[in-house]
C-alpha cells in the first residue's frame, strides 16, 4: 500500500506553481483559481503561505513567491541533485552494454562532467567529474547546444575558434547549425570521431520542468564496436536511463513532469528498454 499524502502539502504547492514569471502577482482569488481551489480555503492556505514567508503581499492587495523560497533555492544545486540520482542508473548501464558513461551540464560555454561511470574493461576515457570540455565537438555539448535560444547559441558558436581535434571534428559554423537542427528532430547526439578518432559517442538530453534541458548523458565505446545497430541500442538504453533519472529527480506526482526534447520519435522504444533497468524509484 501506497504511502498517503498530505492534501494540505499538495494544495500548498499546488498555489506556489500558480506563480507563472517573476515579475506577475495575483490576487488571492486569482491563485484559488489557478490552483482550482474553493476561495475561502484557498485564501486561508495563502494567508498561511504569507506566514511562513513562501509569498508576499503587495500593497494592491495581490501576492507574489516570497524569500522562503528564495533562500531555498539556493541550497539547491541540479549538478549534485543529479550527480546523487544518476550513479546507480548509469551503473546498471555501463555493466550491462559495457560503456563509459557521463553526465555534463553546459556552464560557460563549456560542458562540464558531474558524474562519470565505467567498467574494468570499457573504454578509457582520462576525464573526471568537475573537468570540462568544448561543447562543439562532443555528445554531450551537441545535446545541451541544441537546446539553448538562438542567441545564446550565437554567443557560443560565434566566440573563437572551431579546432579540428581529428579529421572528422565539425570546425565549420554553417556544419554546426545543420547538425544541432538534427539534433533536435532526433532527440539525441552521435560524436562520430570527434574528439578521438578511436571513439564514438551517443548522448540524451535529460530534462527539468518547463521544457527545459537540465543536462545531457552519453555513453562511449571504441568506434569500431560502435556499429549502427550499436548505436541505436546505446540510444535506447540511454532515453530509458534519462527517462528513469527525470522521475526520480522530478516525480511526476509534483507536476514538473518533463516535457519531450523534440518531437522524440523515439520514445516509442522506451517501455520496452526501461524494463530492462532493474533500479527502481
Amino acid at each position: 500500500m501506497s504511502t498517503p499524502k498530505n492534501q494540505s502539502v499538495l494544495k500548498a504547492f499546488a498555489v506556489l506553481k500558480c506563480f507563472h514569471s517573476r515579475d506577475e502577482w495575483l490576487t488571492s482569488c486569482e491563485l484559488s483559481r489557478r490552483a482550482k481551489l474553493p476561495e475561502a480555503s484557498g485564501y486561508r492556505l495563502i494567508q498561511t503561505l504569507e506566514q511562513i514567508g513562501a509569498v508576499v503581499r503587495g500593497p494592491s492587495g495581490r501576492y507574489r513567491p516570497g524569500m522562503l523560497l528564495v533562500s531555498l533555492a539556493q541550497n539547491v544545486a541540479i549538478g549534485d541533485l543529479l550527480r546523487e540520482a544518476s550513479q546507480e542508473i548509469m551503473t546498471e548501464v555501463a555493466n550491462r552494454l559495457n560503456l563509459t558513461m557521463h553526465l555534463g551540464i553546459l556552464e560557460g560555454g563549456m560542458v562540464t562532467y558531474i558524474a562519470k561511470v565505467f567498467t574494468p574493461t570499457s573504454l578509457e576515457l582520462h576525464t573526471r567529474p568537475g573537468s570540462q570540455l568544448e561543447a562543439y565537438c562532443s555528445g554531450l555539448g551537441k545535446v545541451l547546444l541544441a537546446a539553448l535560444p538562438p542567441d545564446q547559441l550565437d554567443g557560443i558558436i560565434l566566440d573563437g575558434t572551431l579546432v579540428a581535434l581529428t579529421p572528422h571534428t565539425i570546425t565549420d559554423r554553417a556544419q554546426l547549425r545543420l547538425e544541432l537542427d538534427c539534433v533536435r528532430k532526433r532527440g539525441y547526439a552521435l560524436d562520430n570521431c570527434e574528439i578521438r578518432s578511436d571513439m564514438r559517442c551517443v548522448a540524451v538530453p535529460v530534462h527539468g520542468s518547463a521544457e527545459h534541458i537540465v543536462a545531457s548523458l552519453s555513453a562511449t565505446d571504441h568506434a569500431d564496436r560502435m556499429t549502427e545497430a550499436r548505436q541505436n541500442e546505446v540510444r535506447d538504453a540511454l532515453l530509458a536511463a534519462a527517462a528513469l533519472l527525470e522521475r526520480k529527480v522530478f516525480p511526476p506526482d509534483s507536476d514538473l513532469k518533463l516535457r519531450p526534447f523534440h518531437k522524440r520519435e523515439h520514445s516509442r522504444h522506451l517501455h520496452g528498454h526501461e524494463a530492462l533497468l532493474t533500479i527502481h524509484n
